[in-house]
């Protein structure tokens, strides 16, 4: 069974959808998922962490062995994605202890998700807070962060309608897939790109004084400071031991070694990050509109298939019951997903689209939004080519 989600006009009017789904309270949506899910299972957890860690050194130890010459770059290429896709489990994992998924402990947790975070160059305390706003506020205009779309009627959202109109549709998706997959990390760690509104522009998860304080509210409040600066500090740590590995083999080594799979790591991270809350027939709310059941159930699952639902630990495939209870570990979280479908049918989305189609159907259209008629909820302008068909999952 198909179902067509509620998508927008035809490109150049305002959004209209058919008539509002009603949502359930956050209290109905946490009663489908019994308190056993968030049980921990230390021999999944280690095990996981085990597989994650031992498959990322074993593909670094065979690139210790392509010779930095002209006719390897084939192997390189090879290797910095095959190394890079297997070390965002790693990632993934980080990011489970950043919500308290991982362990019972805080304290192991904590240096767990610290040493893999800062070993990738995640400053692991800022980004689990920042992460922890974008949970609380999914899809709120205002107050959401990460991924969250300008107004049209904003000045970013008329730079972006002027460059979109200016441009083909082809030249406009390779510059947004480049904006987001290549560069938009670390633009967002440094300057708080697509962050939500009320906090301001420039954010920083290195600093959170002047001049990074010019939001309506605080992103990192001033009692954060001091867990921030042990996030720099695991990062400079991390980026000493890089120059002092690089000063006893070779620069080019190292940088061939660990910056080729940090490229693709960032690329996986942000086409989950984008696909999971992006696409033309998903509506983002401001304050009078918003609630958190709605943000919640905007997240969207999608097919990444069984190798890297393996390896990325299904962050992809099940990232709507994450978002309705984050404190679940991964493994619990497939269970999780199937009550909430069996549950809400018409509400727990799943795109089938495969994901390099959906990638570019997003990059080439979803640039700005405009407010819906019939709902007050803020869509992508959209054109009539390629419409998402949202599945139903009963």
């Amino acid at each position: 069974m198909t179902l067509t989600s509620p998508s927008p006009p035809f490109e150049g009017a305002l959004a209209t959808t058919t008539a509002a789904p009603s949502y359930p309270s956050k209290k109905e949506l946490l009663s489908v998922l019994p308190t056993d899910l968030t049980t921990f299972n230390p021999r999944k957890a280690w095990g996981s962490l085990a597989m994650s860690v031992s498959l990322s050194l074993a593909a670094v130890g065979i690139g210790t062995t392509i010779p930095l010459t002209l006719t390897a770059i084939p192997l390189w290429v090879i290797y910095a994605a095959v190394t890079g896709t297997i070390a965002m489990g790693c990632w993934v994992l980080a990011h489970e202890c950043g919500h308290n998924a991982f362990h019972p402990n805080r304290r192991i947790e904590g240096v767990v998700g610290f040493v893999l975070h800062s070993t990738l160059l995640v400053p692991y305390y800022s980004w689990a807070r920042s992460h922890a706003v974008h949970h609380a506020h999914c899809n709120h205009l205002e107050g959401g962060e990460t991924h969250v779309p300008p107004r049209a009627s904003s000045p970013q959202g008329q730079a972006m309608e002027h460059l979109q109109r200016k441009l083909n549709r082809r030249l406009f998706g390779i510059i947004s897939l480049f904006n987001h997959l290549i560069i938009g990390w670390q633009i967002y760690l440094f300057s708080g790109a697509t962050g939500g509104e009320d906090y301001g522009f420039p954010t920083s998860h290195f600093w959170n004084g002047a001049p990074f304080t010019n939001g309506k509210r605080e992103l990192f409040p001033a009692s954060f400071r001091h867990l921030m600066v042990r996030s720099n500090l695991g990062l400079i740590a991390m980026i000493m031991l890089l120059i002092t590995a690089g000063s006893y083999f070779s620069p080019l080594r190292i940088l061939c070694l660990y910056g080729l799979p940090y490229v693709v790591i960032n690329i996986w991270l942000t086409t989950y990050t984008w696909l999971q809350h992006t696409d033309r027939n998903i509506p983002h709310f401001s304050d009078e509109t918003w609630s958190w059941s709605k943000g919640a159930l905007q997240t969207v699952d999608r097919p990444y298939g069984g190798i890297l639902n393996l390896l990325h630990h299904g962050i992809g495939s099940t990232h709507v019951c994450h978002h309705i209870n984050s404190t679940i570990p991964h493994y619990n979280a497939w269970r999780g997903t199937a009550l909430l479908r069996q549950r809400f049918p018409d509400l727990v989305r799943y795109d089938s689209t495969p994901i390099p189609q959906a990638l570019w159907r997003i990059a080439t259209t979803c640039g700005t939004v405009y407010q819906d008629a019939t709902d007050q909820a803020f869509y992508y302008r959209t054109s009539k080519d390629d419409k998402p068909q949202m599945e139903c999952c009963g």
